[in-house]
């Protein structure tokens, strides 16, 4: 099947710029001598995990008991399910764990660590700590991180930070900056429980751009980071990886005309493309995606979805648009704002390896 038969929309990995961000990040990370635990919350695919572990079954995080199913399924027994858990749900992770896998759980609230230590089956937790995103977590300094790893007892592992407000710096200055506030950070918590008299095997930051770009990992034992292996137009202005690095992009059909207005409309909206505004604050707003030829370069010049209602995308340029060459049907390549929200829409990759055939079919597990 070539690129041109498919129907529409569709999600395409291109399998180079894949492989090209994984070895920058296995490089990145390998000189720091820590591990990598890939996130596969953007991926969500076994054979792109794969890809990310070097071909072995090894550590992985995930975002959802359905991530963490899937993969256990597929041979990847040590993993970190890094969302706050629920009482609830700790009956589905003892589920997994009594079959072989090794799902680790978070929390931050020592009524949730109760519920960890006392349940029945094998459960082992990690402290989550804020070092500035001010989402989950409880500070590096917060008296109750020592509290709650003692409530967890012997079921207590380490401690977990995510810098995901690195994604407003603007340099790789500043990615250096907020690795080190990451870094700086987690360990300082885990030396406060350490000094409570608990053992910490893990210490766990990352996000793609400090990942990337930290100084030393001193104290750190493994880094966690997910939207490198795909990027993406915000992933690009904020120095992870360059634009033709970014590996996926939704293929879409221009189904409207409006030559008076120097518009196409494409079968691509809200749903199809997600309605993430991340580049908004960035220096280059790409407002719903960047429009792109079929053969991923951009031809139309700043060919920009400015509109995205649910199954339409409107797009305008900075240039005469070739409305010649754009019938109805005409095929476009789209790339997102954010990769992770964007591939959400969709059951499978249709993997591109350099030229317009589709060498492959990769699924993805998606829900919760």
């Amino acid at each position: 099947m070539r690129l041109a038969d498919l129907t529409t929309p569709s999600l395409l990995l291109e399998l180079p710029a894949l492989k090209r961000n994984l070895a920058a990040m296995h490089h990145a990370v390998a000189r720091h001598g820590v591990a990598l635990r890939p996130h596969m919350k953007t991926a969500k695919s076994v054979e792109v995990a794969r890809l990310a572990t070097k071909g072995e079954a090894g550590g992985i995080t995930v975002s959802t008991l359905a991530e963490a199913r899937y993969f256990a399924a597929a041979g990847f027994r040590d993993q970190i399910y890094a969302v706050g858990i629920t009482p609830q749900k700790l009956d589905a992770v003892a589920e997994m764990n009594a079959r072989g896998a090794e799902v680790k759980v978070i929390t931050d609230d020592a009524d949730a660590a109760a519920a960890i230590a006392a349940h029945p089956g094998p459960l082992t937790a990690l402290v989550e700590v804020d070092v500035g995103e001010g989402r989950g977590g409880l500070g590096p300094d917060d008296e109750a991180l020592a509290a709650i790893a003692a409530r967890l007892g012997q079921r207590f592992a380490g401690v977990l930070t995510h810098a995901g407000h690195s994604y407003a710096g603007r340099s790789i200055e500043d990615m250096r900056r907020m690795a080190e506030t990451e870094r700086a950070g987690i360990v300082r918590a885990a030396e406060r429980i350490r000094a409570a008299g608990q053992t910490v095997r893990i210490v766990s930051m990352g996000s793609s751009p400090t990942a990337l770009h930290a100084g030393h990992l001193e104290g750190v034992t493994e880094v966690r980071a997910g939207v490198y292996m795909f990027g993406d137009l915000l992933q690009c202005q904020i120095g992870t990886e360059a634009r033709d690095d970014i590996a996926v992009s939704v293929l879409a059909s221009v189904i409207g005309r409006r030559p008076e207005k120097n518009q196409i409309l494409l079968d691509a909206g809200a749903l199809a493309l997600s309605k993430d505004r991340s580049t908004e604050a960035a220096p280059k707003d790409y407002g719903f995606g960047l429009v792109v030829g079929l053969d991923g370069r951009p031809s139309l010049g700043d060919a920009i979805v400015r509109r995205a209602y649910q199954e339409h995308g409107v797009v305008e340029s900075d240039r005469p648009l070739p409305f010649d060459a754009l019938p109805i049907g005409a095929k476009l390549r789209v790339l997102p704002n954010h990769s992770c929200l964007t591939a959400a829409a969709y059951p499978a990759y249709h993997v591109l390896d350099g030229s317009d055939e589709i060498v492959a079919v990769w699924d993805r597990v998606n829900y919760w």
